[in-house]
């Protein structure tokens, strides 16, 4: 194994707002960009969506995920007119991140605030999908212990919940070193089709659950889940809310798969069909394992629909769909993860260009490969991606509770990320009139969903709280 300095690959500086010509070829079609979507939509949210149905009830549960899918179709529309911002001197600009057309078109305070907001939310994921793991890990040793000992045995597992989070972590600080959002296609792939399968699973046992002899009835009711009074049940419903809320948006992700996409047709009009088509699929998927696990557990349904432990058998199935969310939830890890890694690491490089620690990459030849692949090694990344899912391991360590965290993320992401900037946006762009026809809609539906965000923000946060102090 041989290290040595990488002189013949020089090191690029991505500008702050690349033109015409990306650094990085751009060679996406519409599939991989519904690939992308899938994998960074079905995840971890889609497993609370049984428990969300349940505390809303048969009318308020579907009507939520439809209503939440529909803002969500609207906000990658928006979002995909806003890829190219047209500038007299240079032609249009592409803007390949989030934060970088809340910049351009609302000015750097704004980029400021928006900032904030999506950090939280990428950086939340990564910290949702490591509790999610190891609750994965636990219900795979938990099934295999009930089939040997029987369904009324102690097996909890719950002291190793810490150990699968480090092990989850450990497999991320390698995956972590995958360069950038161009190499990642063959792992949206893999998550992408792991996530249909343990949906379809999910769906699926859900089903037999209501077609069996012993339980031939669909449970449930209007109103939902009873609770110990109306105050709580008030806060569940909120709670509710957040989960579905965490399940759909993908805005904070959308521009840089958007900027994978080769042209033409216009990148715009890739990224809308794409998105069309991983919503209605999502949506699909969501409204059945919703329903489906609802009606076959009824007020008993699970926080987590498929390491709640509403089924049993077949055992090895249960695994197999738990083993699918683990393969998933690592490459969707790394789909939230990359922004972060690219925006620090390219304030570093301009900060410091002369620094070697930042800019050096070095040549690992790897001999047990064929052809002795070389692999190229940065310090200063190696350093950075290590430290950052060290923290957000440590992070899921002391807040292990599946549906409050996703309940608060949810809540907080989805308003300003998925609503506010993409309609000023809109607004900028399109210079549509104050107080007309339009602009009145475009207002008048941020404020509602700003009302939506924020009932589902309190509700969470006093699960949270309840959660730590039980």
């Amino acid at each position: 194994m041989d290290i040595k300095e990488d002189d013949e690959s020089p090191v690029v500086r991505p500008t702050e707002l690349q033109l015409h010509d990306s650094v990085y070829a751009r060679t996406g079609t519409l599939w991989t960009a519904v690939a992308h979507i899938i994998t960074g939509v079905i995840g971890a949210g889609v497993l609370s969506l049984a428990w969300a149905t349940a505390e809303l009830g048969w009318i308020g549960g579907p009507a939520a995920i439809i209503a939440f899918a529909g803002v969500t179709l609207l906000s990658a529309f928006l979002l995909s007119d806003c890829y190219l911002f047209p500038d007299a001197d240079n032609g249009p600009i592409r803007l390949n991140s989030y934060s970088q057309a809340v910049k351009v078109y609302l000015g750097k305070k704004n980029q400021i605030v928006c900032g904030v907001f999506v950090y939280i939310g990428l950086i939340g994921v990564g910290i949702a999908y490591t509790i999610v793991t190891a609750t994965c890990i636990r219900a795979i040793l938990r099934s295999n212990c009930y089939h040997r000992k029987g369904h009324n045995a102690t097996c909890s597992y719950g002291d190793k919940n810490n150990y699968f989070m480090l092990l989850f972590g450990v497999i991320q600080i390698f995956l972590s070193q995958t360069p950038n959002f161009h190499n990642m296609l063959w792992l949206s792939v893999v998550a992408a089709i792991m996530s249909f399968v343990y949906a379809s699973i999910g769906l699926g046992l859900a089903f037999g659950q209501i077609l069996d002899e012993e339980n031939r009835q669909i449970e449930g009711s209007v109103r939902g889940s009873p609770a110990e009074n109306r105050g709580a049940k008030v806060w569940l419903v909120f709670q509710a809310l957040g989960n579905i809320a965490f399940s759909y948006p993908y805005s904070i992700i959308l521009l840089e798969i958007q900027d994978t996409l080769r042209s033409p047709p216009a990148e715009k009009q890739t990224m809308k069909k794409a998105s069309t088509a991983a919503v209605f699929i999502t949506t699909f998927f969501y409204l059945c394992c919703g329903c489906f696990g609802y009606a076959a557990f009824g007020d008993s349904t699970p926080g987590n629909l498929l390491t709640g432990f509403g089924f049993y058998d077949p055992f090895w199935l249960v695994d197999l769909a738990n083993a699918c969310i683990v393969l998933h939830l690592l490459g969707a890890y790394q789909v939230y993860s990359q922004p972060i890694f690219a925006a620090m690491e390219n304030w570093l490089t301009e900060k410091y260009p002369q620094n070697k620690f930042i800019t050096k990459f070095y040549g690992l030849k790897l001999p047990l490969l064929r052809g002795g692949t070389v692999v190229r090694l940065n310090p200063m990344r190696m350093c950075l991606r290590t430290t950052y899912v060290v923290i957000i391991t440590g992070v899921a360590m002391v807040f292990p509770y599946f549906n409050e965290v996703l309940g608060v993320l949810g809540a907080l992401g989805f308003w300003p990320l998925a609503v506010y900037f993409p309609v000023e946006m809109c607004i900028l762009q399109k210079k549509i009139i104050v107080w007309t026809r339009p602009w009145l809609l475009l207002r008048g539906f941020s404020f509602v969903c700003l009302l939506v965000s924020l009932l589902a923000l309190v509700g969470s946060v006093y699960g949270l709280v309840g959660a730590k102090l039980r």
